[in-house]
């Protein structure tokens, strides 16, 4: 209907009064209040008063029509009521674009979030709209989203940036369409008619000033008007999971090159690499730093775009540092069986160190895809680093260490695995820049 009728009584006088959009109103008026307080037919300004109102359309402002007449009873009054009404006249409102709005567009456009209008707005403001946000003035409106199939209106919703003169369900078939496109689509609005389209977007997001409805529905609130917050929650929603996504990376990666270390370590060797409560212990001692990976500081380009759970992705990083990792072990093993002749007691407390003091390190390594002297750690990260491999090295002369039997090591040994971790460190940082530069020649988008 786009338009709402009330009955108001002064004194024993009852009159029919609406509002609404000037189209809507005039189809239901037959009269035109002049300068002196009489009227005339609607017929011959009926050109007139749509010209003003494109006019003032076409400026940007918001414009409500507003006509009445008396009736008899005004204590029951049906739609068939709405008919025979005189114009009064045309009500502009005008809602300015906050001069900051550029920046805010910018931002979101930097973190590859693409905004569209859908309005309730008659195709001239919103194009309008569209000019001073730097949006593309391509109106598509309700009416011809009506006339659309789904497979014609999911192509053309991706290539429009404005929806004018839509409804609750024109609102439900576009985001729907977005949606069929592969994207996630977030929906901000503050009235009754934004319920629909809540239900079906993925992220509601309403403000505080808006209708109860509205707030009821939306599945998040913003306490200010402003899309720079928007950006904000983006930002602080994208953290969480590049820091999941490195917890992922890095304890698949190790767990699958330490298995791998293990079974081959048991064929090779003529006994146990590690005992159980060894394994036990290096689980315990490698998971220290990974717990604090939640708190670690997330590189811009972790979140300069959105990101999906791939575990294909997943796949390819573990197997190799999973293997690269591996390797290294069977380095050790060479090193302390052909080298170093080590019996089973100290060959196990070697590996361990070497382990858990390289698994502890290569955090430092896997955590970003920048080199690691260009992302900096967050500080509980580093602490329980640097905690971690004190506590390593502090372990074999403890009760405790002599509990999971292991010793203190020769200084020649210590030299030697000391060599091994370095290496592999820097091996590790060579083959991150390597495998990050693979994915990109093959397009691969992490």
């Amino acid at each position: 209907r786009r338009r709402l009728t009330v009955s108001v009584a002064r004194g024993e006088t009852h009159f029919l009064v609406t509002k609404g959009a000037v189209p809507n109103v005039l189809a239901i008026c037959s009269a035109v209040e002049t300068q002196d307080g009489g009227s005339i037919p609607i017929a011959g300004e009926r050109r007139k008063v749509e010209q003003q109102f494109d006019a003032l359309s076409r400026k940007g402002y918001r414009v409500l029509a507003v006509a009445c007449r008396e009736i008899k009873n005004g204590s029951h009054i049906t739609m068939k009521d709405e008919e025979d009404m005189t114009l009064l006249g045309l009500l502009t409102i005008y809602d300015p674009i906050k001069p900051d709005i550029d920046q805010a567009l910018q931002r979101l456009a930097e973190l590859q979030i693409k905004l569209k209008i859908l309005t309730g707005d008659n195709r001239h403001i919103a194009a309008q709209i569209g000019r001073q946000t730097g949006l593309a003035d391509i109106v598509l409106t309700g009416e011809e989203v009506e006339h659309m199939g789904d497979e014609e209106l999911q192509k053309r919703a991706a290539e429009v940036d404005i929806f004018a003169e839509v409804e609750p369900h024109d609102k439900e078939r576009i985001i729907l369409a977005l949606k069929k496109n592969g994207n996630v689509v977030g929906y901000i609005g503050d009235g009754i008619n934004d319920t629909l389209a809540f239900h079906t977007a993925d992220v509601s997001i309403s403000v505080n000033s808006a209708v109860d409805v509205a707030k009821a529905e939306a599945s998040i609130i913003l306490m200010e008007r402003d899309l720079d917050v928007v950006a904000d929650g983006i930002v602080e929603g994208r953290r969480p999971f590049a820091n999941t996504m490195k917890y992922i990376f890095i304890a698949t990666s190790a767990n699958f090159g330490n298995m791998f270390s293990m079974a081959g370590g048991s064929l090779l060797l003529p006994f146990l690499p590690a005992l159980p409560k060894q394994i036990l212990l290096t689980n315990l001692m490698t998971d220290l730093p990974a717990l604090t990976i939640a708190t670690d500081n997330v590189d811009s380009a972790m979140v300069d775009h959105p990101r999906h759970w791939d575990i294909n992705f997943v796949r390819k990083f573990m197997i190799v540092f999973g293997i690269l990792s591996s390797c290294f072990d069977y380095a050790t093993f060479g090193v302390l069986v052909f080298i170093l002749r080590a019996d089973p007691v100290a060959f196990r407390a070697g590996w361990f160190y070497e382990s858990t003091i390289a698994s502890a390190l290569i955090v430092l390594v896997l955590r970003s895809r920048l080199p690691f002297y260009r992302s900096v750690p967050g500080k509980y990260l580093l602490a329980a680093t640097l905690f971690d491999v004190a506590v390593i090295i502090a372990l074999p002369f403890t009760f405790l260490g002599m509990a999971f039997a292991l010793v203190p090591l020769p200084p020649l040994f210590l030299v030697f695995l000391a060599a091994i971790v370095v290496v592999f460190f820097i091996t590790a940082e060579t083959a991150k820049r390597i495998f990050y530069r693979w994915l990109e020649r093959r397009k691969y988008v992490v």
